[in-house]
């Protein structure tokens, strides 16, 4: 899967065609945070923060690693 196969928003899991900007969640406070919903299919991801940085986990489309 590529960039422009991603359809949801990784901040509120509502639809976001071809990965556009979402600007009613994207916005400074948002900026540092992990991502919550998988861009591919929407589920809820398994988000663990570290110091270091932070891992988010999608049921079926695998980790993502940020920081």
């Amino acid at each position: 899967m590529t960039a422009s196969d991603a359809a949801f928003c990784v901040h509120c899991g509502q639809q976001s065609p071809g990965g556009a900007d979402h600007p009613a969640c994207h916005n400074p406070r948002t900026a540092l945070e992990p991502p919550r919903y998988c861009t591919y299919c929407a589920r809820r991801l398994v988000v663990q923060v570290s110091p270091l940085g932070w891992t988010a986990k999608c049921s079926r489309h695998g980790d993502t690693a940020g920081g």
